[in-house]
């Protein structure tokens, strides 16, 4: 990967919307935070008039009104794209064939077929490749893998995951209604049921075989502020049982909206213990989640405080926070090892964006395939 003379990673950011967005709240506060080694040099939007507004709220010293002036730029070594889930193809595989390096947001492509062929073509660029599945960065997440891998719980024996998809609800802001439309990619089986098996997969090992349920049972949806009514083709209950390449047996459920009891419990029972990650909200990676523990002849569970050394980051404040993580581990590890891959991190973007290239893009179809190709599925209402 090229670098300036300051030897900084510099970093062009498609969809650098001045208003709202992901790159708003979570990439840019994360480079921004770890400007030692990162530069955010280019940004686009689809206007000529929000591009100039958002170079200079930014601060940006590149503003395109469209993607093909940033991936051929020689300004930049990274393309960061933060747009909605149909667009991502297109500009990955644009900023792949102009050989830069790519970071895209999960999920990678809109259905399994699009992140192989993206896989592929990174592949075949040698190029490094990043997809933001950041959940696993989480300080909670990487203290629970290594509570695993110490033997904390001994054997794993089950886990199970309860979540709410805090979207899919009976309401929707205007800009999210395109979630709704399963048509987009962009669903809560793909994102927030996406999100947690990651991070489950990262701390417990792979899925050996499953079989999952799905129903749409809200079929209509209201944008809040209009009262309109719209369709809902996008699945809003979730069910996958199965189990784990270790034997050990998971199921998850992800129900659609905001729940008045549970939003996010997260259980691993184990021979010798128990581990559990609870959360204000449903998508773990997203929501700061709680540890709790207990083993040997504790008689029930308590918190068990998170260790500095698990905060790879400079503190931060609002939803992009665990994107700082992501970013700073991704660092270290690029700086001794450019290799092709496709990483699995994100809004923990700072653990993101730090951790470079510390996971293989061998993960990035792990939630796609478990539903698309190694799954019975079991549709309501619908031919199996």
């Amino acid at each position: 990967m090229r670098k300036n003379g300051s030897n900084k990673i510099r970093v062009g950011i498609i969809g650098a919307n001045p208003d709202r967005g992901w790159a708003m709240q979570a990439h840019i506060p994360a480079l921004k935070s770890l400007s030692d080694d990162f530069e955010i040099t280019a940004l686009s939007t689809s206007r000529s008039v929000s591009a100039a507004a958002a170079g200079k709220l930014f601060g940006v010293p590149l503003a395109f009104d469209n993607h093909h002036d940033l991936v051929n730029s020689a300004a930049v070594d990274v393309v960061a794209i933060t747009v909605k889930v149909p667009y991502h193809f297109e500009l990955a595989a644009d900023a792949l064939t102009a050989g830069k390096a790519v970071y895209c947001e999960w999920p990678l492509g809109n259905g399994l077929e699009e992140a192989e062929r993206l896989a592929a073509l990174a592949e075949k660029k040698g190029v490094l490749a990043v997809v933001g599945l950041q959940a696993r960065s989480a300080p909670s997440v990487a203290y629970v893998h290594d509570l695993i891998k110490q033997g904390y719980v001994g054997d794993v024996l089950s886990t199970t995951v309860i979540g709410s998809g805090m979207g899919w609800g009976p309401t929707e802001e205007p800009f999210n209604a395109y979630l709704n439309d399963k048509k987009n990619g962009a669903t809560m089986l793909s994102i927030a049921l996406g999100h947690a098996a990651d991070a489950m997969c990262h701390c417990l090992g792979e899925v050996r075989e499953l079989s999952a349920t799905m129903t749409v049972r809200r079929k209509t949806f209201t944008i809040a502020g209009t009262g309109e009514r719209k369709p809902r083709t996008a699945d809003d209950q979730v069910c996958v049982s199965g189990l784990l390449e270790g034997g050990a047996a998971f199921s998850m459920h992800y129900r659609g909206g905001v729940s008045r009891g549970t939003n996010l419990l997260w259980e691993i029972n184990g021979t010798e213990g128990d581990l559990q990650l609870t959360a204000l909200g449903g998508q773990a990676q997203i929501f700061e989640m709680t540890v709790h523990g207990g083993n040997g002849k504790d008689q029930a569970l308590q918190v068990l405080p998170v260790p500095e050394q698990y905060r790879w980051s400079p503190p931060q404040q609002g939803p992009g926070s665990r994107s700082f993580s992501l970013f700073s581990a991704r660092r270290a590890r690029h700086r001794s090892n450019y290799r092709t891959t496709w990483s699995v991190n994100h809004q923990r973007s700072i653990p993101c964006y730090s951790a470079w290239s510390v996971l293989g893009w061998s993960n990035v179809g792990v939630i796609q395939k478990m539903l698309a190709s190694r799954v019975s599925i079991s549709r309501s209402g619908a031919e199996h």
